[in-house]
């Protein structure tokens, strides 16, 4: 007995089409398999297609008449009483005049991570800027920094019409133009302090500086040579990043390359102070803001500090203990002390007295506070290195190595020679940390300014995020205002990306690593188009609804 499939089109209660495989036998209608149902002409073409292809599976007898097939457009079922439009319910599938061509995928893209950074971004508050081309701006810096020019090819990989160049170039000057209420950096420090306060506070904030280097030949107002970490000596430009105890960015600035860093520090907190009115907080550097100049500016605007110290002011420091306990340190032992402001004010930490004098600003006014800290593991260290540096400095003196003066080489006319009394020095202030503070022990124990120092490894995760993820550098403008909207676009960035980490509990790189391959497609199918949603595993979900909710998850590496 003979028998004939064919593809069958049903209306089901919830209003989709059902697409079926049926087939007739003795006169008797059979549902052969359910392919699916539609809410779209693009799902219902594909569907006819899946439908086709089983139809056309060998094991059907069907004829391969060896062609490509051109699929004829089908229609969805429509409501009841529409069936003089559509055909009958359940009847064969209805083609429309002319065929089609088969299903196609004409674009994909990264739309869920887009997505994703987009909800982080607004719910910063920086959708209050009312301007979409920031935005792109700022989440194509996120994703993968690049010129202006490349940037519409990421924003177009993460499925977003990029907008001109020209308007780029017109976004980016208003992000540099003037300062004050309406400028877009006050703008975007108002709503970073806003979110800072909001989730934590502001009580402690953590400074630093670095500098970004141009590859450029000349000089300018801005770029110049100056102190380089990397030891360059093309132009650049110094940065001071403040941020809160967590990281989170809450003032920019920029200087001349050729700006001591220490001049750095007292502008843009006065800055951040006059913009939000803040008078009671706590501010930490390292020890390259260290300078007398500096704590007196920090002191004379009420201002609370807790900055490294250098280990060559440990003799003075802690003369007291070297003359009644010698070189003797136990693992994790904190002396409390004083260091003078200036070498006339030595008489305040009499090394006559053994017991350590409290600090007192009105007892001790020519001294601040000093914390000294020893690490039985810290001083393991510090004695490797200092063997490193003795063994090169032997090597110098024997004439195996001809470089320039190494640490713990005298020269005495043509002569050279291993100097022993700084390299004694140098091993008995192993394993020694200092920190310098004017807020008194009352107020903040000890072991709490080291914590609150310690904190400082924040900002300096945040100049590596953006220096390496965000790629600060190599910028690709020269001009002072376009130099100043591009760190306008990074401090967007680093509050966005520092927002993402906390919120997901990863780094952002790998957040970008496990989003950016979610694809969604874009097909055509049926004469329609249709973008389809990629599908995505619990961990992929479990990040996006972290930085779409606003949940802190607790994510492994």
């Amino acid at each position: 007995m003979g028998f004939v499939a064919w593809i069958r089109r049903v209306r089901t209660a919830s209003g989709a089409t059902a697409v079926q495989i049926a087939e007739s036998v003795g006169g008797r209608r059979r549902i052969v398999v359910h392919v699916g149902s539609a809410h779209t002409e693009a799902e219902l073409g594909l569907l006819v297609e899946r439908a086709r292809e089983l139809l056309d599976d060998p094991g059907q007898d069907q004829l391969d008449l060896g062609l490509e097939p051109a699929a004829p457009r089908t229609t969805l079922i429509g409501r009841p009483g529409v069936a003089a439009l559509f055909g009958e319910p359940g009847s064969p599938v209805q083609e429309r005049r002319g065929p089609v061509a088969p299903p196609r995928v004409v674009a994909t893209s990264s739309r869920v991570l887009y997505d994703a950074l987009a909800a982080v971004f607004t719910d910063l508050g920086f959708d209050a800027l009312g301007d979409e081309v920031f935005r792109d701006l700022v989440i194509a810096r996120i994703v993968e920094p690049t010129s202006i020019l490349d940037t519409a090819r990421v924003l177009t990989d993460l499925g977003v019409r990029p907008a001109s160049e020209k308007t780029m170039r017109r976004t980016l000057a208003r992000a540099a133009a003037g300062e004050g209420p309406g400028a877009y950096r006050d703008k975007v420090a108002a709503l970073c302090f806003t979110h800072a306060v909001t989730s934590g506070d502001v009580s402690l904030c953590l400074y630093d500086v670095t500098t970004l280097y141009f590859e450029a030949e000349k000089e300018d107002d801005l770029r110049k040579v100056g102190y380089s970490k990397e030891r360059r000596v093309d132009p650049q430009i110094v940065v001071g990043l403040l941020v809160d105890r967590h990281g989170f960015p809450l003032e920019i600035g920029c200087y001349e390359g050729n700006q001591a860093e220490t001049a750095t520090i007292v502008p843009i907190v006065k800055q951040f102070q006059d913009r939000h009115g803040v008078e009671d907080m706590v501010v930490v550097a390292d020890a390259g803001m260290l300078s007398a100049g500096n704590l007196a500016a920090l002191e004379e605007a009420n201002l609370r500090f807790i900055v490294g110290s250098r280990v060559t002011k440990a003799p003075l420091d802690l003369a007291s203990h070297f003359r009644w306990h010698g070189d003797a340190f136990t693992d994790a032992q904190v002396i409390d002390t004083l260091t003078p402001r200036t070498g006339r004010h030595r008489s305040e930490n009499n090394e006559a007295v053994k017991v350590e004098p409290i600090w007192d600003r009105d007892r001790h006014p020519g001294s601040w506070r000093a914390v000294w800290a020893y690490s039985a593991k810290r001083a393991a260290r510090d004695g490797k290195t200092l063997t490193l540096q003795e063994n090169r400095a032997r090597a110098v003196i024997a004439g195996e190595k001809a470089t320039r003066t190494p640490r713990f080489v005298k020269t005495t006319g043509d002569a050279r020679s291993l100097d022993e009394a700084a390299l004694a020095r140098a091993r008995r202030l192993v394993g020694l940390k200092g920190y310098v503070t004017n807020i008194p022990a009352r107020l903040m124990p000890a072991g709490e300014v080291i914590g609150s120092y310690h904190e400082l490894w924040h900002v300096e995760q945040s100049f590596r995020m953006s220096k390496t993820d965000l790629a600060a550098r190599p910028m690709f403008v020269r001009t002072r205002d376009a130099i100043e909207a591009h760190l306008t676009i990074v401090f967007t960035a680093l509050a966005v990306s520092r927002e993402v980490q906390a919120r997901s509990g990863l780094a952002i790189r790998n957040v970008i690593r496990q989003l950016r391959p979610l694809r969604s497609a874009t097909i055509t199918a049926n004469g329609a188009t249709q973008t389809i949603p990629p599908h995505i595993d619990p961990d992929r979900r479990t990040i996006i609804d972290a930085l779409t909710t606003g949940k802190t998850q607790a994510l492994s590496e």
